[in-house]
């Protein structure tokens, strides 16, 4: 319980309020560092949690309910839904974290040397940025991905294009205000070069916002991924993962178990990195906490 003085008045907080401040802090990233660290574990023990495998065909028993030998039940080629649930987490979460790492890698040296440099380099390398952005991020990477070809490592190619100006957008604006900072004139003084400053002291002091975006991010990407195969532009058949498994039961309205369960799967890891990439900011930037 806690006791604040306005204009003469005492407030007392309630344990209530405390508890919901509490939970809103440190409750919500937990649960969702819970549901990513669930979902990780589950890709990475993937062939001891099911006793079958997720290509495995069997037309006799396509389109059953879930049961004691199909917990999920099964799709239109009587495999197990749960087993290729499961499988097909390697694949997004693979894809998500790999996405959003290379592009915030990238385009935060991108956008570190465009506001160091400054000049035309800037210039050339902001207007390349404002052009990607200027593109809703699944479409161009549609088009990007259906010019390259149906397949997993093309849809990643597609999605590291248009992901990495945002990184650089950020990290330009960070870099602008770090490059004006004592430390950094001193470092001039000294006689270090400027990919040293940039590397070693700029970026490093810079990257508590990247950190939040990219936790944030790997939700996005994740659906983002699943949204170019449920299109058909994502991994080839018979591979399991989310979005092709929602894609498969799209048009099956009283078999609801073939796209509910994949659908719920993203549901989940998405809000675990929304929660987690919340609580990342809240703890780096305590300016934006709301309470």
């Amino acid at each position: 319980m806690s006791v604040t003085a306005q204009a003469g008045v005492i407030a007392v907080d309630k344990p209530k309020s405390l508890w919901r401040r509490n939970f809103r802090r440190y409750g919500l990233p937990g649960i969702g560092a819970a549901i990513i660290v669930l979902w990780v574990l589950v890709a990475i023990f993937a062939p001891l949690l099911t006793p079958y495998t997720p290509e495995l065909v069997d037309v006799t028993k396509r389109l059953q309910p879930p049961s004691q030998l199909h917990w999920l039940g099964t799709d239109m080629l009587g495999r197990d839904v749960l087993t290729r649930l499961i499988f097909g987490a390697r694949i997004s979460l693979f894809t998500g974290i790999v996405v959003v790492l290379v592009a915030a890698v990238f385009g935060t040296l991108v956008g570190g040397i465009a506001a160091y440099a400054r000049g035309k380099t800037e210039e050339v390398v902001m207007r390349i940025t404002d052009l990607v952005l200027c593109f809703p991020p699944i479409i161009l990477a549609l088009a990007i991905a259906a010019a390259l070809g149906i397949g997993a490592t093309n849809t990643i190619i597609a999605m590291l294009v248009v992901w990495w100006p945002k990184f650089a957008r950020l990290a330009r604006s960070m870099i602008i205000v770090q490059r004006s900072q004592e430390y950094v004139e001193a470092a001039v003084v000294v006689g270090y070069s400027p990919a040293r400053i940039l590397l070693r002291h700029i970026i490093p002091n810079s990257v508590g916002p990247l950190i939040v975006l990219v936790t944030l991010d790997v939700g996005n990407a994740i659906i983002t991924f699943a949204g170019l195969s449920f299109l058909g532009l994502g991994v080839v058949p018979p591979t399991p993962e989310w979005g092709s498994m929602v894609s498969e039961g799209r048009e099956l309205i009283e078999q609801w178990w073939v796209a509910t369960f994949p659908g719920l799967a993203i549901l989940s890891i998405v809000l675990g990195f929304n929660f987690m990439g919340d609580g990342v900011r809240d703890w780096l930037d305590p300016k934006s906490r709301r309470w």
